[in-house]
């Protein structure tokens, strides 16, 4: 069964939809087994990957709740009572033996947002070097300097806030080079059938990683001290980074293990996709509309993603009035449904290419709609119910868990339009993607003084607006098939 949306493109090589004869005329060798196979090992060690960058990201949130002085943020209690208290405060008894500092609400902003200042430096640096010399050292070190770096968070509270802002800013150095890398590694090793499940399995520990670290910060908190946050998160990307320097390669002509089935598999069905040209077609790439289309569906998206990754455990505390006991778990819920969704729409999305012949355009298009004119449906939604927890946290919880659906839509469109360039391409586009995460709390806290149910509506309405723009703009501009400027062969002409 074929659908009617793919014959409604041309099938021209630049307009077209992903029908184009470089990809017919590539020889397709029949699917390796996905069971221990070396392709889905490397998306199960990069899930982990993935889920310990998290970790190490989110972690300070919650641990710096405790690190400041209480009498310090007293005066700068923001605490909306238009919402009755949720429920009594759960006694245990709460560990007090970590140190103590007097940082105003400002100075935590500094420390929080210092690590995008670094993040967003090395995303370009990171996917040009990936796509030079590949990305499995890259990736790697990058998350090991971010674990011995979260090991030495404590000694740097000691030194003072300089001190911390610089080690933040250095962690942020060490994760922008992360995504890049992992891109330019999959435009060696994920056939194009099955770059939805691949990524999908990949980047979604990224969701389990705030699921998992947001409540357990707070229970290391607890019943021991903010500390143990740092050393037992920094010890575990230690851990993973071991594993993954034994049993990954860059490429499937590199891995020991490999068999040669799937390594013809693989590598046939790439076959033609990929770019022999030394240098960067960095002009051509820059005046690419697709591209365009993909950083503004990456910095929408993003928006709203960073206000509620940064900003929600402040609602729920200060707004809905939910005890700190609940309010971890609470901020968790929401990623977890995101992650799930993240692994069913990847399987969702290339079943409906490979079994119901749907062009890769139309699938990229229909789950970035979802992906984001959902979440803006039920954002908005959520600020508009007034006190009702129940409904506030199930109407949140729809929305980022809709999010799930970008990752088989623009998140891995780079890998369509150009797999050579991949982690140049999302370098791109995560640096534009990372504003929005240096501004977008800044202007959330600016526009809520008081906390009022009715000036969050006016934050959860703009980040709505930007995501039904972003994917209205994708919607029309995007593209599923490889551009001519990222093949070598085809450059300047059309197909």
């Amino acid at each position: 069964m074929k659908s009617p949306v793919s014959d409604l493109a041309p099938s021209d090589g630049e307009e077209g939809s992903d029908r184009t004869p470089l990809l017919q005329r590539a020889p397709r060798a029949e699917t390796a087994p996905v069971c221990c196979s070396a392709r889905y090992n490397l998306a199960f060690l990069s899930f982990f990957g993935f889920f310990v960058l998290y970790s190490l990201r989110v972690n300070l949130s919650v641990a710096l709740v405790d690190m400041v002085d209480s009498n310090t943020t007293a005066k700068d209690n923001r605490t909306s009572y238009e919402c009755a208290e949720h429920s009594a405060p759960i006694k245990v008894l709460h560990n007090q033996t970590g140190k103590k500092y007097r940082w105003d609400a400002e100075t935590q902003g500094w420390i929080l947002g210092s690590f995008f200042y670094g993040y967003i430096i090395t995303q370009i640096p990171g996917g040009y070097v990936a796509s030079r010399s590949g990305g499995k050292l890259l990736l790697g070190f990058g998350i090991f300097a971010t674990a011995i770096f979260t090991l030495f968070t404590p000694l740097a509270a000691d030194f003072g806030v300089g001190a911390l802002v610089a080690l933040r800013a250095l962690e942020g150095l060490g994760e922008g080079v992360t995504y890049p890398a992992m891109h330019a590694m999959w435009s060696s090793w994920a056939p194009p059938l099955e770059r939805s499940k691949l990524l999908s399995i990949s980047y979604a520990g990224a969701q389990l990683g705030t699921v998992v670290s947001l409540p357990l910060s707070g229970v290391i908190c607890y019943y021991m001290n903010w500390t143990y946050v740092f050393y037992f998160f920094g010890i575990v990307g230690i851990i993973w980074f071991i594993l993954w320097i034994c049993l990954v390669s860059d490429t499937p002509e590199t891995h020991k293990t490999i068999t040669p089935h799937e390594k013809e598999y693989i590598l046939s069905s790439l076959k033609n996709q990929l770019s022999s040209q030394k240098s960067v077609p960095w002009i051509p790439m820059l005046k690419s509309l697709p591209l365009w289309a993909i950083v503004v569906a990456h910095f929408s998206y993003n928006w709203t993603f960073y206000t509620l990754l940064t900003l929600l455990p402040t609602y729920m505390k200060e707004v809905l009035r939910f005890n700190i006991q609940e309010n971890g778990f609470l901020s968790a819920v929401p990623y977890l449904g995101c992650w799930l969704c993240m692994i069913l729409s990847g399987q969702a999305a290339d079943n409906l290419r490979a079994r119901w012949n749907f062009s890769t355009l139309w699938v990229r298009r229909v789950f970035s709609l979802i992906g984001m004119i959902g979440p803006a449906i039920f954002l908005v939604a959520a600020g508009f119910i007034g006190c009702d927890y129940s409904l506030a946290v199930a109407f949140l919880t729809i929305s980022t868990t809709l999010g799930g659906f970008c990752s088989s839509g623009f998140s891995i469109n780079h890998l369509d339009i150009a797999p050579s360039y991949a982690g140049i391409l999302l370098g791109i586009t995560n640096t534009f993607a990372t504003i929005p995460g240096m501004i977008g709390p800044i202007i959330a806290r600016s526009l809520t003084p008081e906390n009022t149910i009715g000036e969050w509506q006016t934050v959860f309405c703009i980040a709505a607006a930007i995501n039904v723009f972003g994917a209205i703009f994708f919607t029309l501009f995007a593209k599923g098939e490889v551009q001519n400027w990222a093949i070598s062969d085809h450059q300047g002409h059309r197909n």
